[in-house]
């Protein structure tokens, strides 16, 4: 069993991009999924050319399970953004399998609760950072995404990231592969936009 230790936050701008080390492309479906976070997600991964990226390989897929464990709060940091309440959705118990790409196709074929996000590695202290830039019904949204040794280790927090989304259901990735961003409502689409900076 594994644990993922995650803070979320959405992103404004493009700062972000001259940390970019690696770049691959994402499709993801949801087999099963639940509110209080539990998720049997399938995904399919093609490493994507570009600068400073290695060069394109073979398809890769996993097969993981995910469900929330704890509610630690984190340490206070030096973030500029507001630290999640309680430290919900902090801490995730993971069960990650790898699984042939044939049979990750024939998976997701089950599910149209999809989505595709071109994911970003970066070159950042204080944690493995990740920032996913959202594709189809999902655009314009971009997240970034920061894996932690401890639910309390402190998170200087990049300028370019603004509103947290550690906790919020609505905006998880199995949320969105159910309910995408196009579909929202207006004032609810207009409102995450403006955090965006796109409006």
């Amino acid at each position: 069993m594994g644990v993922e230790i995650e803070r979320r936050f959405l992103v404004s701008g493009d700062g972000w991009r001259a940390h970019v080390r690696w770049q691959s492309e994402l499709q993801q479906g949801y087999l099963t999924s639940s509110p209080g976070g539990f998720t049997l997600r399938v995904r399919l991964s093609h490493e994507a050319g570009g600068p400073g990226t290695t060069p394109a390989a073979a398809a890769q897929a996993w097969l993981t399970l995910k469900a929330l464990v704890s509610a630690s709060a984190p340490a206070t940091s030096s973030a500029s953004a507001a630290e999640p309440q309680a430290g919900e959705g902090l801490v995730r118990q993971e069960f990650e399998y790898p699984i042939p790409p044939v049979d990750a196709v024939a998976l997701l074929a089950l599910t149209e609760r999809q989505l595709r996000k071109r994911r970003h590695g970066l070159d950042l202290a204080g944690g493995d950072w990740v920032v996913d830039v959202f594709e189809g019904a999902n655009a314009p949204l971009v997240v970034a995404e920061v894996e932690l040794e401890s639910p309390d280790q402190p998170v200087a927090v990049p300028p370019w990231c603004g509103l947290e989304l550690t906790g919020r259901h609505e905006l998880s990735n199995a949320a969105l592969a159910h309910e995408p961003f196009a579909s929202w409502a207006e004032p609810r689409r207009r409102g995450l936009l403006q955090a965006l900076g796109s409006i």
